[in-house]
């Protein structure tokens, strides 16, 4: 398997969601702009969105794949298929529960995670109703969790990179067609929550019955790998998903700021996860059933060279997109969000964050590479230590930067928390002999950096003064921010081919 192709594979699903996101974002500013209501059912959809991150791609996609691989690799056909049955009936079990207790008090919980909204009655009974609609999204997207989980140990990584165009599709259709039908109209957005996860879960059975692996009904606690996949969940909630418990704690401080904090740092989020998602979470999904072959198959040698290769290519593609992000903010925003209700107010909030943001992005993306070196291993102590200081120290930020930068002050510590996140996580793969460099590192940092600074040069005097962007047409500014990227991508790409790069060079193969 060429991972390189499967990177690109996967990198290109995920931009095709993460453009529908944006449309489906856009569509959103123009119809509902940044108020009461999309406050509302921001941090109604964010709560069972973060569920979904700390335990369906969080804490049991980290603890499921490898354990997975191993059995498939070491025990065959029979063991594996029961494993999947087993860990499938426990996990609808707990999913129904959860669902059904977050149902009944999504009171307390809207109180807990937004205590600002309880001095505003209508928007605290707002998000209460529409999170009742959410919440069973959970349930749903935790099952295709363990789909997507299946299918890529198959190798089969395009289907389940596919799979979140569906809730984006089902967010565009229910905010141009049905809005109007609902009273208030907001209460759409959470009814197409509710269906584009029911649509998730139905697209990845076929290919699951096609491979073999639909799971079936089998009610066994005692299974050995149930309770291996639990003895690791439970730690890995803190691993790789501390910058989304941080961005819970964000959501309860931007509700005591003004109104519309919520929502800037909604849409500041959006076009950060934008590079994450493409680059960070596609590169995560595919070294991570490859990284748990090679544990299992003891192969210390090919695991640190499949990281190390993890790491360059991040580099390679993180550092432009950050620096892109910081100079074409405005740019950018102006472009998607500028219409209808979202103000020119919204637009410079939005950019505030979308900065602060910005100078964590290489950090956010480089975690999802290096976690998944303790994962594969079954390692959940050292990811957990690391994540605690972590959340601490993000926090000790809020508190700090939340005065002087009110919402972007709560960006950058998420930012700078995710910097010291992956820095903890070298050091300690390198410190516990799990990763050792590969030869020409300096050479092709600074390669990089030369790229990235010409990059960014040129973005900035050819972009013009950012308030023109908020004047112009939406002709005009999409026309001109699609320049501006192959304009970004012409110039970093010259450089790097000047500097002796070559895609060949980053050729790999993974396990199969």
């Amino acid at each position: 398997m060429n991972l390189l192709r499967a990177l690109a594979t996967v990198s290109s699903m995920t931009l095709l969601s993460r453009v529908l996101g944006y449309v489906r974002d856009v569509f959103i500013a123009r119809v509902f702009g940044a108020g009461l209501a999309t406050d509302a059912f921001f941090v109604a959809f964010r709560i069972p969105n973060l569920l979904r991150r700390l335990f369906a791609e969080g804490a049991f996609s980290q603890a499921f794949v490898p354990i997975l691989a191993e059995v498939r690799n070491r025990e065959g056909p029979e063991e594996t298929r029961a494993l999947v049955d087993s860990v499938s009936t426990a996990l609808f079990l707990a999913l129904f529960a959860t669902a059904a207790v977050g149902m009944a008090l999504a009171p307390l919980v809207v109180y807990v995670s937004a205590p600002g909204f309880a001095a505003e009655p209508g928007k605290f009974e707002l998000t209460v109703a529409m999170l009742r609609i959410t919440f069973p999204y959970i349930a749903f997207i935790s099952l295709v969790a363990l789909a997507a989980g299946v299918l890529n140990t198959w190798s089969r990584f395009a289907v389940p990179a596919f799979t979140p165009v569906l809730l984006n599709v089902s967010f565009i259709v229910g905010a141009a067609f049905f809005a109007e039908r609902f009273d208030p109209p907001v209460l759409v957005l959470a009814w197409a929550v509710f269906v584009g996860g029911l649509l998730q879960l139905a697209w990845q059975v076929p290919f699951l019955v096609r491979i073999g692996m639909l799971p079936r009904w089998r009610l066994d606690l005692k299974h050995p790998g149930v309770r291996r996949v639990l003895k690791l969940m439970a730690p890995a909630l803190f691993g790789v998903s501390v910058s989304q418990i941080s961005l819970l704690i964000n959501t309860i401080f931007a509700s005591f700021l003004v109104t519309g904090s919520v929502s800037w740092l909604y849409y500041a989020d959006r076009l950060m996860e934008f590079p994450a998602g493409v680059l960070g979470a596609a590169l995560g999904t595919i070294l991570l059933p490859s990284l748990s072959k090679h544990h299992a198959s003891g192969s210390p040698g090919e695991y640190s060279r499949l990281l190390d290769w993890g790491l360059r290519v991040t580099l390679l593609l993180a550092l432009p997109a950050a620096a892109a992000l910081a100079v074409l903010a405005m740019p950018l925003i102006a472009t998607l969000f500028h219409y209808g209700r979202f103000s020119a107010e919204d637009a410079w909030m939005t950019r505030e964050a979308l900065v602060a943001y910005s100078l964590g992005l290489v950090g956010l993306i480089l975690v999802k590479i290096l976690a998944p070196g303790f994962y594969a291993r079954q390692n959940v102590v050292t990811p957990v230590k690391i994540g605690v200081v972590t959340l601490v120290a993000t926090q000790a930020m809020n508190l700090a930067f939340i005065g002087p930068l009110r919402h972007a002050g709560l960006a950058l510590a998420i930012g700078l928390g995710a910097c010291l996140n992956a820095l903890l996580l070298y050091l300690m793969l390198r410190k516990q002999d799990i990763y050792a460099p590969q030869p020409g590192w300096l050479g092709f940092a600074l390669k990089i950096g030369v790229s990235v600074l010409a990059m960014a040069a040129a973005l900035w005097f050819a972009m013009g003064p950012a308030a023109a962007w908020l004047q112009a047409g939406w002709q005009w500014k999409a026309g001109m921010l699609a320049v501006l990227v192959a304009l970004g991508i012409a110039v970093y790409g010259a450089c790097l081919f000047a500097l002796g790069f070559r895609l060949r060079d980053f050729s790999i193969r993974g396990a199969n």
